[in-house]
């Protein structure tokens, strides 16, 4: 019944021009106003997907990675992101560790390195296992 369906994901922000700003120039993805609804923003993302982005005035960040980037080096995406003024989460809890750039390595996962957007959603980039 849904197989054929062209599924889509959304999350919520508080700002939508601060939304346009990070996604569009801090992170160079194409954002595009929804012609149909006032206020939504497409996100345009490789292979012809987009994720709608949505203002929600209570809004309240997503507790949980809502977008993985794959990259072929997140150790230079990492860096590029961060001459760009992305923060990248340094986590250093006694059973989670990343370096002092953010970086995760062979803790049992991918290379992965997580981000907040201006409204306070965390993303990341990983590299691919395969």
């Amino acid at each position: 019944m849904l197989k054929d369906s062209k599924a889509f994901s959304s999350f919520s922000v508080n700002d939508i021009p601060e939304a346009i700003e990070f996604y569009g120039k801090t992170l160079g993805l194409e954002v595009e106003k929804d012609p149909e609804m006032d206020g939504i923003l497409n996100l345009k993302i490789a292979g012809g997907n987009s994720i709608l982005i949505y203002p929600k005035p209570n809004h309240e960040p997503a507790t949980f990675t809502i977008i993985n980037f794959p990259v072929q080096d997140v150790e230079k995406t990492v860096d590029e992101l961060t001459a760009r003024g992305v923060k990248f989460i340094v986590y250093n809890e006694e059973s989670f560790k990343t370096d002092e750039k953010g970086i995760s390595r062979g803790n049992g996962g991918p290379t992965i390195a997580w981000f907040k957007d201006p409204a306070g959603n965390i993303l990341s980039i990983l590299e691919p296992t395969s």
